[in-house]
């Protein structure tokens, strides 16, 4: 008997202000840039404080959310993992790719502080891989004792970054230190994101010049074999 293929429409509870304003440079899966911050902002009626009561007593959240600027026009069964070079290619549903028939996403992230602001629900995170103006449908508490699966398997999801030394230029150290004013973790979040080589696997000049944008700057550098090296950051217009 075939199954019977049903439509849903889901109403956004919320938007995501990020550390991460394009694309590249969001790091592969929550959690791996700690100093990464966001704040998800929830819209009426859904932001009344009501609907957040006891969720302060939580230290990490469950954000269920749309990939926005990913939306398939049709259905791929398999894709390319970035993390694997590009050249392998595997179902989609043995990935965490955001090119999914329907383009929700799962994270995981430090709930730093729930915040009221003119009677309405402000959440601050920390950790998570959200780009700027995400849309997020729901919220849930993380719990421990049945979401920590220690005996877990893993397939190519687990294999590791190389270890990466971040460098600055002396220029690049002045313009840190005004930023620092603004964003003060802002150095240890460059030096976690850099060490989790944002690049595709199949990038790999070591004169390239890899740029993305961050709070409100042009981050600009150079990789190769075990070094990062930050030879600019601009304030962006």
């Amino acid at each position: 008997m075939g199954v019977k293929r049903v439509h849903f429409t889901f109403e956004q509870i919320g938007q995501i202000e990020s550390c991460f304003k394009e694309k590249f440079g969001i790091p592969r899966q929550p959690g791996l840039v700690k100093e990464a911050r966001a704040v998800l902002r929830l819209v009426p009626p859904f932001s009344q404080p009501e609907a957040v009561r006891g969720l302060e007593a939580y230290s990490h959240v469950w954000i269920q959310f749309v990939f926005h600027k990913a939306v398939c026009k049709e259905f791929k069964a398999t894709v390319r993992p970035p993390k694997m070079g590009g050249n392998k290619r595997l179902g989609v549903f043995a990935t965490r790719s955001n090119f999914r028939p329907n383009p929700i996403g799962l994270s995981v992230v430090e709930l730093e502080k729930v915040e009221i602001v003119n009677n309405q629900a402000v959440l601050h995170l920390r950790g998570g891989d959200f780009l700027e103006g995400t849309p997020v449908l729901d919220i849930k508490p993380y719990l421990s004792y049945s979401d920590s699966v220690k005996e877990a398997k893993e397939g190519y999801g687990c294999v590791e970054t190389p270890e990466t030394t971040v460098i600055f230029t002396d220029e690049v150290l002045g313009d840190l230190s005004q930023a620092e004013q603004s964003y003060p973790q802002i150095r240890q979040f460059i030096i976690e994101l850099l060490q989790n080589d944002p690049r595709p696997g199949y990038q790999k000049d070591p004169e390239r010049v890899y740029g993305c944008h961050i709070y409100d700057y042009n981050l600009k550098w150079k990789q190769r074999e075990g070094v990062a090296e930050v030879i600019a950051l601009e304030k962006s217009l």
